[in-house]
């Protein structure tokens, strides 16, 4: 992929400063039209600009609400099937879970740390 370089030029935005891309920019990669991102400090005069296309947002959105949709399915499917029925989670039973995960640390990611 060639490296072409787009001037950006200050901008305000409502009460918020920004920067604008040229219209070359969009013309030359329709992909990032509309596309939100995240902007990131590597030295004193450069910055990284990772964009994320809208339909990559929307898409993601659609697969998490779908596996959400899914799993709802399967858990009722189990509950109304079960030969007892729903079965209510209890202070007696979160009691016991608390008890279990005592002095269990977690990364940020939620594998256990010193394993």
């Amino acid at each position: 992929m060639a490296v072409s370089p787009y001037r950006v030029t200050p901008t305000r935005i409502g009460n918020s400063s920004g920067l604008r891309l040229p219209a070359a920019f969009y013309r030359d990669h329709p992909q990032f039209a509309g596309a939100a991102g995240l902007v990131e400090v590597l030295d004193d005069s450069t910055l990284l600009l990772r964009l994320e296309p809208e339909e990559q947002q929307q898409g993601e959105a659609e697969e998490d609400i779908l596996m959400l949709g899914l799993f709802l399915d399967f858990l009722s499917r189990q509950a109304l099937t079960a030969d007892q029925g729903p079965v209510l989670y209890t202070e007696a039973m979160a009691a016991d879970d608390d008890e279990l995960l005592a002095g269990v640390t977690v990364d940020a990611a939620g594998e256990p740390l010193g394993a």
